[in-house]
């Protein structure tokens, strides 16, 4: 949840090269997402007939205990009945209509404090996803833990579901929170392209809320994910470009946590996709993560949730920050404002001869639960060989 208004402080980037020098030659740039009892041998990759990759993003479902939890923020028509169950019902039209090839969950999850069984409730919340066979990858946010599991517990309790993709952290790396991890996705099978992974999936703990008695306010990402990220990144870019077949550019990468930066107070309605009806609730400190996706140079979107009544894309110094928009019904919201989803669809170049290639473009749209399951506001987040544009706005 979010909704004031807080001010920014830099951080001193000497944090950030304590950490570099104390993890200097670590194991965090392998490349794949460290899972709890081993990798995971499911291997994402684009379609063969379409050259697309999709993913689904639900933001503060919220879930708690099912139709015993009533819903939050709805027209006073809509209030009888309605419970964690719309939550449900909205998964499963979304699921349907966009079959996507992976679902991400970016924090509160659940609501802690009003479930009387933490990790009954993430079975529920996280249901319909592994009910219709669906890879599905999870972050933490700031309520996850508030009720019968802590932080370390709520993350090792996702890893371990069924269909999961998600890391509790890189192996033998010191790091702070839990759900860092990375995922890769492999060009079409068969092509020069097949064994390579030409998209790059981040996942970072932004924490929940400050630790430090002079800070006040939400949790931020560390040094110590920070230099992780950037390692990885790293990594993963020179065995793109340098082992065969050589790419001359890097793989593109998209990231996903829950709180967001202070930099996505940077816009105004002149220069964003979306709405903005709430305060950004980022940290009250500026970390210096932002600067670190810039440095990476393969970074070209980061997706949220944590503010329910925002929805924006917006694009700072090439990087396209984005809001989901609150999914559940148990999270606040904003009466007769539809709960919502985002999706990226991610699209592979094709030559003259008809192979599949590396990523052409990334697309995103919104899908709404009203009565038609619309679809608003798509646009071009990147584009290879341009800034990307904007299609519609819905």
């Amino acid at each position: 949840m979010g909704g004031r208004r807080v001010r920014i402080r830099r951080l001193p980037l000497l944090l950030m090269t304590l950490f570099l020098a104390a993890a200097g030659g670590a194991a965090a740039a392998k490349g794949k997402g460290a899972h709890a009892g081993g990798t995971s041998t499911s291997r994402l990759r684009f379609r063969r007939e379409s050259g697309t990759f999709k993913v689904v993003q639900v933001a503060d479902m919220h879930y708690a205990d099912g139709r015993a939890t009533g819903c939050e923020d709805v027209l006073p028509s809509q209030v009888a009945g309605c419970s964690d169950l719309n939550t449900t019902a909205f998964l499963y039209r979304v699921f349907r209509a966009e079959d996507p090839d992976l679902v991400i969950f970016t924090g509160d999850n659940i609501y802690g404090a009003d479930s009387t069984d933490a990790a009954k409730s993430m079975d529920a919340a996280i249901a319909p996803a592994i009910d219709m066979k669906l890879p599905w990858a999870a972050v933490i946010g700031n309520h996850d833990q508030e009720g019968t599991l802590s932080r370390e517990g709520v993350m090792r309790h996702l890893v371990g579901m069924k269909n999961s993709l998600s890391g509790l952290n890189p192996e033998g790396v010191e790091i702070d929170g839990y759900g860092n991890y990375n995922l890769e996705v492999s060009g079409v099978e068969g092509t020069s392209l097949g064994e390579k992974s030409v998209l790059n999936l981040y996942f970072l703990d932004s924490g929940d809320y400050s630790t430090v008695p002079s800070i006040n306010g939400y949790g931020w990402i560390k040094a110590s994910q920070q230099v992780w990220f950037q390692q990885t990144s790293s990594s993963l870019q020179r065995k793109y470009m340098n082992e065969t077949p050589k790419q001359k550019e890097p793989a593109p990468g998209l990231v996903f946590f829950h709180i967001p930066l202070p930099e996505f107070s940077s816009f105004t309605a002149s220069n964003f996709t979306g709405v903005k009806q709430e305060g950004i609730s980022s940290a009250s400190i500026n970390s210096g993560f932002f600067s670190s996706m810039v440095e990476a140079g393969d970074v070209k979107a980061a997706f949220i949730g944590h503010d329910h009544i925002n929805d924006f894309c917006g694009k700072l110094s090439g990087i396209q920050l984005c809001y989901a928009g609150g999914f559940g019904y148990h999270a606040y919201g904003k009466a007769g404002w539809s709960r919502r989803a985002r999706v990226m669809s991610v699209q592979l170049e094709k030559t003259d001869d008809g192979e599949w290639r590396g990523v052409k473009s990334i697309k995103t749209w919104k899908r709404l639960d009203d009565p038609h399951l619309s679809t608003i506001d798509s646009e071009v987040l990147w584009n290879r060989g341009s800034d990307g544009k904007t299609e519609t706005k819905g």
